[in-house]
């Protein structure tokens, strides 16, 4: 599985990225414009990410705005709804309002920070990422 981390904060980072590498390979960026050109790059070498966990908080673009980019990618690259990167939101804020824009924007799922290891493997089940 390839995974995209989008995280400012380093210690999220390195928290993230320590426990997703069991499940596979994981790249990291610091912003939403990098995670975005993560994103095609992914396409240019014909390795698109399985999973992408997406800060909303971050610098020179939020994650919401990165997912929304996202989809308009896959949507122009014709990738079918079945075919899309599975995108799990992270945050600290966890305002019923921002959840939900969250998943009418079209990510999958949405993890509160501190992450919980055990309910976030759990979501990655029911997305079919791992057994």
């Amino acid at each position: 599985m390839r995974i995209l981390i989008a995280e400012d904060d380093m210690a999220s980072r390195k928290f993230l990225a320590r426990f997703l590498s069991k499940y596979g390979e994981c790249d990291i960026t610091v912003d939403g414009m990098e995670a975005i050109e993560a994103f095609m790059v992914s396409f240019d070498i014909d390795k698109q990410y399985d999973l992408i966990c997406l800060d909303i908080m971050m610098p020179k673009l939020d994650g919401m705005k990165v997912l929304k980019t996202i989809r308009e990618i896959e949507k122009q690259k014709g990738i079918p709804e079945n075919k899309q990167v599975k995108v799990i939101m992270t945050s600290a804020i966890n305002e019923l309002e921002i959840v939900n824009h969250s998943f009418e924007t079209g990510s999958e799922a949405y993890a509160t920070k501190p992450i919980n290891t055990e309910k976030f493997e759990e979501v990655m089940k029911k997305l079919d990422l791992i057994k």
